[in-house]
């Protein structure tokens, strides 16, 4: 064999490799997505008693009065959170840090219905969701407009526009200023 046929075999296994990699990515992922029906429902295997006793915790419902309704309340939380979480790590669009607002949404819920059994509230979580919307937004919406930018100058390639995103300044005012 020469070298020729070496380096073609050794493409075709790479890519069956990858693709072999990349269908139990896959399939790992989608059956995550399909036991979502399983971990909402799971609260229906929770007594409805004020205190829930396993070998592994004891859960004490103050604040609902029912264990049942506590875990129904936390996996109601829980469960939009998995799946947003799931879509953030795979999607591959431009806007998928957007996806961060309705994360933390979820995350600011989630402390607060497990909060609400601790007496434990805060009620300025509203204010530290506004904070990071602030930053978000802005920064995927300039992240747009330098792509957009880009796309419609004939004169720069898909590699200067590669180059520029990739860019890493080492200071924060530096990445402050890349955006203007």
């Amino acid at each position: 064999m020469d070298n020729k046929q070496q380096n073609l075999t050794d493409r075709k296994l790479k890519s069956l490799l990858t693709g072999n990699r990349t269908f139990i990515l896959g399939s790992i992922i989608a059956t995550c997505i399909a036991a979502t029906p399983y971990i909402f429902y799971f609260y229906e295997s929770v007594p409805d008693k004020k205190v829930w006793n396993t070998f592994l915790f004891t859960y004490d419902s103050q604040f609902y009065n029912s264990a049942q309704a506590g875990v129904w309340t936390i996996i109601g939380k829980l469960t939009p959170l998995y799946l947003l979480i799931i879509w953030f790590f795979t999607c591959r669009h431009w806007w998928y840090h957007a996806l961060l607002i309705p994360i933390i949404m979820y995350i600011f819920q989630l402390v607060n219905v497990i909060n609400e059994d601790l007496k434990y509230v805060d009620k300025h979580q509203f204010k530290y969701l506004i904070f990071l919307m602030a930053i978000i937004i802005p920064s995927i919406y300039l992240v747009r407009a330098r792509i957009f930018n880009r796309l419609n100058t004939v004169d720069k390639t898909i590699q200067d526009l590669e180059d520029e995103l990739t860019f890493k300044p080492k200071t924060f005012w530096g990445k402050v200023k890349q955006y203007f």
